[in-house]
């Protein structure tokens, strides 16, 4: 396999690369995300009058009309640049692609890519986490509408969204999978309230929604009644896909981090330390030949399916092996309040820690490998 760039994806590269020497803010991203949140807004919707945000959209949508290969060059020089991170919007356009009408398309697509409306996502309910086909939100068709009513939770970046596309189940009496639809939610109808969740890091990057006979047009379902196990499904793909997120490069970045402060430490390395150096190099080679693997295929025309469940595997063991260490080797500025950088670091760890949990849990990625991928039988009970 050739893992150069072609001549079209060199120049692609430069001239990305050219733009983001010019573009990226010299100012760091705020730690409170209150100020982020805006940050991250301003620089994507510069990044978007630049013509560098939905390369694989279609430009009737306001996309760029490129491919994936594109979009995973974007995503290795933001994080090279040290560009801010941007906002989690790409996998929530993309059933709005495959399953909106085209009215839908040309009225929520454009605004959702350049970031003029932020949408997030109403997957997860307090009885149905990991497990999303135990939902209970409910919507009933009253003539020309639909009137919605149950409560979401841990929804990212609730509080700071326009829309959600949410999740409900239409037909009570289907068996699990089969009775559930999605909804494009505006989520300042009548009946809505958005509560944030304070993290154990200050974050309030969750929220919940309550749903209290809000009433939404019958046109605002998306894709067919009934239908919305197959469109989360290709949410949760795109989600928890490595090349899409930008991940790897940042997952580099924290390593070089780690290995430049080992060298600065005035006594050689022990045996341990170099062990676990490349206990953890070696782990992001494998999430590397792997996001390869994935991004070929992509290329190739296949659409994110069931295997993205090893993506987020391997994501999850990359960032809680790198932040574990981070720790172990920082004590003095990772734990001392006093010290540089600990709040960052201490941060990362945190938030490495909710990996198994996030886009569903270790546990329910290994079950779809199981039985979708290896074909291998339900358990029984």
């Amino acid at each position: 396999m050739d893992l150069r760039d072609s001549p079209e994806e060199a120049g692609f590269r430069g001239r990305l690369c050219a733009w983001l020497r010019e573009n990226v803010p010299a100012d760091p991203e705020p730690a409170v995300l209150a100020e982020r949140w805006p940050y991250m807004r301003a620089f994507q919707r510069h990044l978007y009058r630049g013509g560098w945000v939905a390369l694989s959209y279609p430009e009737q949508v306001g996309g760029q009309g490129l491919g994936p290969m594109e979009e995973a060059i974007l995503s290795e020089e933001l994080g090279r640049a040290g560009a801010p991170s941007l906002l989690p919007l790409g996998h929530l356009g993309r059933p709005l692609l495959s399953h909106g009408t085209d009215e839908q398309r040309r009225r929520y697509l454009p605004p959702l890519l350049a970031s003029e409306e932020i949408w997030c996502q109403g997957f997860s309910e307090p009885q149905a986490g990991s497990d999303l086909a135990a939902l209970r939100t409910r919507a009933v068709r009253e003539g020309d509408a639909w009137v919605l009513n149950g409560h979401k939770t841990w929804t990212s970046y609730g509080a700071f969204a326009d829309f959600c596309l949410l999740l409900a189940r239409t037909d009570p009496d289907a068996v699990r999978h089969r009775g559930i639809s999605a909804f494009i939610v505006p989520l300042d109808a009548p009946g809505v309230t958005v509560r944030p969740i304070v993290l154990a890091n200050g974050d309030e990057e969750f929220a919940e929604i309550f749903l209290d006979d809000v009433r939404i047009p019958a046109a605002n379902i998306l894709g067919r009644p009934n239908e919305g196990w197959r469109i989360a499904m290709d949410v949760v793909n795109y989600e928890r896909g490595a090349v899409e997120t930008g991940y790897l490069p940042k997952f580099e970045r924290y390593l070089s981090e780690i290995a430049a402060f080992v060298k600065a430490r005035p006594a050689a390395p022990d045996r341990a330390t170099l062990r676990a150096l490349g206990d953890a190099a070696a782990a992001l080679e494998v999430l590397r030949m792997h996001c390869l693997r994935t991004l070929s295929d992509r290329v190739s025309g296949a659409p994110p399916g069931p295997e993205s469940s090893i993506d987020k595997l391997l994501m999850t063991a990359v960032e809680q092996k790198l932040t574990a260490l981070s720790l172990s080797l920082l004590t003095d500025t990772a734990v001392d309040s006093a010290g540089p950088g600990r709040a960052e670091w201490f941060d990362r760890y945190l938030y490495g820690r909710a990996g198994s949990i996030y886009g569903g849990s270790a546990q329910i990625q290994r079950n779809i490998l199981a039985e979708r991928l290896l074909g291998l039988p339900r358990a029984a009970g």
